[in-house]
């Protein structure tokens, strides 16, 4: 049996130096002077050694402790060895909390995303799931932790928001899934929990009498010309507000009268061709000297490194006198489709214009030239319609005036 004297006085040699204290526990001294308690032991016909700590870390009391521990594993046919694995195991799995496997998962997918999606995803996350959810093992959340928190959310008003962090949840919990940090995605257990999106329906003007006027009132805008110049192309190309005050002069061929959207600015992640009515190019010719030389076609009043807010355009409408209720940036979308079905073109040609969703992902991945022809001449017809109507003339709303 060994003293707390004698392993205190225990001096290293050549060789490990094996000094035995009983129950198959042993103070090993390794040539540079360490001290390592060590138990020998046999499970399923094997001789097996494991590490009960460092000297003095670890005094001759808690180590006989930790030894006795151990023997009661073996008596009861468990290895101790295997045990310190497993519970290495489940403290590493604890270790993975939500918030770090969300984190991991966001640093995975971030560059292939837009830099507002990014920073919007973050900051969702940050906002309304991390609090609550973040210092959670992943493994250890269920559904209904899960949601009550979306429906925090929930209550707040802000339903989109709450199906949006819900499906976040879900691509966390799948990545999870994929990485070996969890066994199932819970968030697929709530499909069904929360009220189904409400419609939006973006104020618009349809009535080309008011549309005449409106059009009457841009070109009247006194604002700045950066701010006229995308009033006046707003309803030419009908694009998400978005997608018009990101453009950029490097996505614009003025000479083929065409604008290609690259597909990470798009809502759908697809390429757009917008084709450029020759009304259009006089405007982006109009503007070329003042932003040109800029990314932007639109840039921001303070910076060029930027483009223009996201209210310039619905500030300079209400500048105007048109309210929230009658007249949005995406109104100018609602207008065409609404007009251009009117006149008669082609359905299919319309929702490729504007960029709808294709329910087809595989004819997805190929249409963003779909129908470009027609949408071409569509474009041209559209123009054409908007500046008659600008000028006072009574246009009826058929396919034939439209150019068929």
């Amino acid at each position: 049996m060994l003293t707390d004297t004698a392993v205190r006085n225990a001096k290293p040699g050549a060789k490990a130096v094996k000094l035995f204290d009983g129950g198959g526990l042993y103070l090993e001294v390794a040539p540079s002077g360490g001290k390592w308690w060590r138990l020998k032991y046999r499970h399923g016909g094997k001789e097996k050694r494991i590490s009960l700590g460092v000297y003095p870390a670890v005094g001759l009391k808690d180590a006989r402790t930790r030894r006795d521990e151990a023997r009661k594993l073996i008596a009861n046919g468990v290895d101790p060895s295997k045990a310190r694995q497993e519970e290495k195991a489940e403290a590493a799995a604890e270790a993975l909390t939500f918030e770090h496997v969300a984190r991991e998962w966001y640093e995975r997918f971030k560059p292939k995303w837009s830099a507002s999606h990014s920073l919007d995803v973050i900051q969702r996350l940050e906002k309304n799931v991390f609090a609550s959810l973040g210092p959670r093992p992943i493994r250890d959340i269920t559904a209904p932790e899960l949601l009550a928190a979306v429906r925090l959310i929930e209550g707040r008003g802000a339903v989109e928001s709450a199906r949006r962090i819900l499906q976040m949840c879900g691509q966390i919990f799948r990545y999870a899934i994929a990485t070996g940090q969890a066994d199932r995605d819970i968030a697929a257990d709530l499909r069904g929990s929360l009220p189904p999106a409400r419609e939006k329906h973006h104020a618009s003007l349809t009535d080309p009498k008011a549309v005449a006027q409106l059009l009457r009132a841009i070109d009247g805008y006194e604002g700045s010309m950066v701010a006229r110049c995308a009033l006046r192309l707003a309803p030419l190309v009908f694009v998400r507000p978005g997608e018009l005050r990101h453009a950029e002069w490097s996505e614009i061929d003025l000479d083929k009268a065409e604008w290609r959207i690259p597909a990470a600015k798009m809502k759908m992640k697809e390429q757009h061709i917008v084709p450029l009515s020759r009304q259009a190019v006089a405007i982006l010719l109009e503007l070329h000297p003042l932003t040109g030389a800029g990314k932007y076609v639109f840039p921001s009043v303070r910076t060029s490194a930027r483009p223009m807010s996201e209210n310039t355009v619905l500030a300079a409408l209400r500048r105007m006198g048109y309210t929230k209720d009658e007249m949005t940036g995406h109104g100018f979308r609602s207008m065409a489709s609404t007009l251009l079905n009117e006149m008669g073109w082609n359905r299919d040609a319309i929702e490729r214009q504007l960029a709808h969703a294709e329910r087809n992902a595989v004819r997805a991945a190929y249409n963003f030239a779909e129908h470009l022809p027609e949408r071409r001449k569509m474009m041209q017809a559209w123009a054409d319609y908007l500046e008659k109507l600008k000028a006072g003339a009574k246009v009826t709303p058929l396919h034939a005036a439209a150019g068929e």
